[in-house]
């Protein structure tokens, strides 16, 4: 009995993703065609066109599902620390383990963050996108560090930030420069640099009030 229209519609955006993930790495975001992921996918357009209504819209999928895996190992990497290393340099470390496949998603990533960038409705949709991922990784990073006894010498969302900021800025210079380029210690320099015992510091939200002229004199 021919499966239902319901029944065929994972089947269908599951072979749509993998054909549309397979061109992107090989040709790029933009050199793919809608024609190009239907062919490869052994599907017609219009089975596109009622599952997405754009290649942007795939994209973004694409990028769900990255987000989805990425958290995951993550939170699982989090749950079983190593001893005697930062907890956040085991997250880093978990993160650049994965080289190959990090390095062609962050090659397709960035081609379509240029692209979003030039479209002001497209920047929009990505940016809700980009921060579902940013508040999992600050939920990530907020419980390993509480489960440590560390505490961040900032907001932890500002600390979620700078660390994509620095991954992704190392990430685009070794692929310049080649793993010869040493980079590799940066990540743990900063994280140490931000983070600290949670007995000796104050909360990174409330910063310390300034003193008054009798307890400055002591």
């Amino acid at each position: 009995m021919p499966k239902s229209p319901t029944k065929r519609r994972p089947l269908t955006r599951a072979a749509l993703t993998e054909s549309a993930w397979a061109l992107f790495t090989e040709k790029g975001f933009h050199a793919t065609s809608i024609s190009d992921i239907v062919e490869r996918a052994g599907l017609t357009r219009g089975a596109f066109y009622s599952n997405y209504r754009d290649k942007e819209e795939l994209f973004l999928t694409l990028y769900d599902g990255h987000t989805d895996r990425l958290l995951a190992e993550l939170a699982d990497a989090a749950a079983h620390p190593e001893q005697g290393k930062h907890p956040l340099v085991q997250l880093q470390e978990r993160i650049a383990g994965r080289t190959h496949q990090e390095r062609q998603w962050f090659l397709v990533s960035m081609e379509f963050t240029l692209h979003a960038a030039r479209n002001p409705a497209v920047a929009q949709e990505l940016a809700t996108h980009e921060e579902r991922l940013n508040q999992g990784l600050t939920d990530v990073l907020t419980a390993t560090l509480a489960r440590s006894g560390e505490a961040p010498a900032v907001p932890t969302a500002d600390l979620t930030r700078l660390l994509v900021a620095l991954f992704e800025g190392l990430t685009a210079q070794r692929l310049i420069h080649g793993t010869a380029h040493h980079t590799h210690d940066l990540v743990p320099q900063v994280i140490h640099a931000l983070t600290r015992p949670a007995h000796s510091t104050a909360a990174p939200d409330e910063p310390t009030a300034p003193q008054g002229k009798d307890e400055q004199k002591g």
